[in-house]
């Protein structure tokens, strides 16, 4: 049985309040069998601003939670009926992760308390109740459930700008190997061409992840010298050698708790995949001229372009790292292999350029479309989207269409043009046909889509007008 307030419930200064209007946007449920308590509680958190409700009993407690759902919760723990205060917690903890729990109790002891907070409680509070105290408790699940929202926000865009484009099979079965990978801690090894996209599969899982809100570290093997992997991957103390004027951390150390992704891991030297090894065994290491021991909590994703069996039978790979890398393996297609990707990639690269650089956006015949799916692209998807930026800083009109494609560049690994001559004007008819719609485009764009203006402006019936934009397919919105 809950003892009942006392004076000890005096308001809060007014410097812990916060705005009313946000306030009020802050649901709390005071779940206690002491009517004392409920009205005391609940008037002074009224009186801040907050929306309260209040329960009785565990049994009202759960029901009113799943009603109101509650950023927070102040819960009695010795409460009458079959469900006490824990056992909501216990149950209300797993069902609704967002709402945090203030337990109370008058009969307080360790062994409560930490029962308490091993079942996920924010802090446990003993009566008589200080609504100081309460007030202070609040004003912190607050600010940390609003950082938390914007983490999460934060995250959703980021995983929407790396969002993998693509429907063909290979690349549903890469997005469902990603989701599936993402929630384990596993180690990933995963292989493809130069340009296909390794990094921005290692991105997925970890912001995908549990560890997303945790660091996520690159480090280019292929840039380090041998001789400076030690200091660069686990970091060094003062006056570890000449120059060491202030101690570093190394990228193992900031990766804790998150992702270090290991670009290009084939191009390492054999000493320096000696020492990787040591550390992805142990999974601890010692700063280079330091001697404490420190442990760390890191998920690798490694990723080359090589093949590993033949380096590993060439004597340029280890045996005993490769198989502690390839836990799961994961290989991303080239361009060649999921042909059918092309025309979203052209989409979602014509979008990012068009807003990056204030450009207007640019439409793509069927026939340069069927050109970009037919061309090698042996740079893979970092080619395309090279060359699709080169398309919107070279080509004037908002129309692209073959000859655009050869004026931009594109060429055959052998340095011959990849657009023939018959491909870019097949015919006087088709150059005729090309102009006209850039030339509407622009004249339509000039006269901000209003079609009587246009016609007026150019000498075509307007009825006319209409005609050729229904012919070549102009959106004129």
């Amino acid at each position: 049985m809950a003892q009942t307030p006392t004076a000890d419930m005096t308001p809060a200064p007014s410097s812990q309040s916060m705005d009313r209007a946000k306030a009020a946007e802050i649901r709390i449920l005071v779940v206690d069998d002491e009517a004392p308590i409920r009205e005391t509680l609940g008037g002074s958190l009224t009186d801040e601003g907050y929306t309260i409700k209040t329960a009785r009993s565990g049994e009202e407690g759960l029901k009113l939670i799943e009603e109101m759902r509650p950023q927070i919760v102040l819960l009695d723990i010795w409460m009458p009926g079959s469900i006490d205060g824990l056992e909501v917690l216990n149950r209300a903890r797993a069902k609704y992760p967002a709402t945090e729990f203030i337990i109370m109790s008058g009969h307080g002891n360790i062994e409560t308390a930490v029962k308490a907070v091993k079942f996920g409680a924010w802090d446990f509070v003993e009566k008589p109740l200080s609504i100081d105290r309460i007030l202070i408790l609040i004003n912190n699940i607050v600010a940390f459930q609003s950082e938390r929202g914007e983490k999460n926000s934060l995250l959703n865009r980021l995983r929407k700008n790396i969002a993998i484009i693509g429907e063909s099979q290979a690349m549903v079965t890469l997005k469902q190997m990603v989701a599936r990978v993402a929630s384990s801690s596993s180690w990933v090894l995963i292989t493809g061409e130069n340009g296909t996209g390794k990094e921005l599969v290692a991105q997925n899982i970890h912001y995908l992840s549990p560890r997303a809100g945790k660091p996520f570290v690159e480090v280019n093997c292929a840039a380090i010298p041998e001789d400076l992997i030690e200091s660069e991957l686990f970091g060094y103390e003062k006056g570890a050698f000449t120059g060491a004027t202030t101690a570093r951390r190394g990228k193992f150390d900031h990766a804790n708790g998150g992702t270090l992704f290991l670009d290009e891991i084939a191009d390492m030297s054999l000493k320096a995949q000696a020492k990787v090894l040591r550390i992805l065994q142990e999974r601890r290491f010692t700063r280079v001229g330091g001697e404490e021991t420190i442990e760390v909590d890191v998920r690798v994703i490694a990723a080359t372009n090589k093949d590993l069996q033949t380096e590993i039978k060439e004597g340029r790979f280890r045996e005993d790292l490769f198989y502690r890398l390839n836990v799961i393996p994961c290989h991303v297609p080239s361009l060649r292999e999921r042909a059918d990707d092309i025309p979203s990639l052209i989409t979602h690269f014509s979008e990012q350029f068009a807003k990056e650089g204030a450009y207007r956006h640019k439409i793509f015949s069927e026939q340069a479309i069927a050109k970009l799916r037919t061309y090698a692209w042996p740079g893979n998807v970092r080619e395309l989207r090279n060359f699709i930026e080169r398309i919107y800083i070279l080509t004037p009109g908002e129309f692209v269409d073959v000859h655009d494609l050869r004026f931009a560049g594109l060429t055959n690994p052998n340095g011959e043009t990849a657009v023939s001559d018959e491909e870019e004007l097949s015919n006087f008819r088709e150059a005729r046909a090309k102009f006209e719609k850039e030339y509407l485009l622009k004249k339509i764009s000039e006269n901000k889509g209003n079609i009587s203006k246009t016609a007026e402006a150019i000498g075509l019936e307007r009825s006319y007008l209409h005609r050729k934009i229904k012919g070549y397919g102009i959106d004129v919105e």
